[in-house]
């Protein structure tokens, strides 16, 4: 389990267009790491466009938005594309980074009993130590939770 105060589990990962993105490519800069069910689904598709739409604002207060979930590198494209997804999304098909982050849980809908990504957010620091964990994010005004969390 980890906690605010921690160091951040260290990651390397395709993005959407097949790039290795590092931990590390963000040293200096403050990280928002938001774990998603998956692409193009109802919520998942509102918080990404959420976050989309307030880049600016994160960049100001020099932040970096990144999205993690365990679909392809090509369904990445697609939703990005889609959507005009402004950042970067990773792909983690093994579960690897899901499980080491403690998001990938067993959940239970509908009476029936499935792995799945729990909607988290971490904020990392410039240092790479976890700030803050939003677990269970309901994604209605969430953009602005972190946001304020940040600007503290």
């Amino acid at each position: 389990m980890l906690n605010p105060g921690d160091k951040a589990p260290y990651f390397e990962l395709p993005d959407q267009d097949g790039n290795k993105v590092k931990l590390t490519d963000y040293a200096g800069k403050n990280l928002v790491l938001y774990f998603y069910p998956k692409d193009d689904t109802s919520g998942c598709t509102k918080e990404a466009c959420s976050f989309r739409d307030n880049l600016p604002s994160f960049e100001g207060i020099n932040a970096a938005v990144v999205g993690v979930s365990p679909d392809p590198v090509k369904s990445h494209r697609k939703f990005a594309d889609k959507h005009s997804l402004n950042f970067t999304l990773l792909s983690d098909e093994n579960k690897d980074m899901l499980t080491e982050y403690g998001v990938w849980k067993e959940m239970t809908r509908c009476g029936k009993q499935f792995m799945g990504v729990e909607r988290t957010t971490y904020l990392i620091d410039d240092k790479g130590v976890i700030k803050q964990i939003f677990n269970k994010v309901k994604v209605d005004g969430h953009t602005a939770q972190v946001q304020k969390a940040l600007s503290k």
